[in-house]
């Protein structure tokens, strides 16, 4: 046990007659490493990118919201008759009235 243990701390399975087999399996746990590692750095990346344009949306609702609000502001009947005040058009005083037109035949 104690001359096993030596033996892996001295790198004696290493060098040994039969470390191609250590080395292949080395590589291979070295390999799938690096594969999770990337694995985990492109998942964090597209965690970070979900976040950035939810963000995005969460700003583009909101111009388009306020956006809305002002359009229906400048849309309603006395903003209309304020800016029309400015340029010198005034509402009519009287109510309109319905034209009739008799067909000739």
């Amino acid at each position: 046990m104690k001359k096993s243990i030596y033996g892996i701390l001295k790198g004696t399975f290493l060098v040994s007659d039969d470390s191609f087999k250590n080395w292949r399996v080395i590589l291979f746990i070295s390999s799938l490493a690096i594969v999770m590692i990337a694995s985990s750095h492109r998942a964090d990346k597209k965690v970070h990118d979900i976040a950035r344009l939810n963000n995005e949306v969460k700003e583009m609702r909101s111009e388009f919201v306020d956006g809305r609000s002002r359009l229906m502001r400048l849309k309603m009947e006395s903003a209309i008759v304020i800016r029309m005040k400015e340029k010198g058009v005034v509402p009519s005083v009287e109510p309109p009235r319905k034209i009739k037109v008799k067909s000739q035949n």
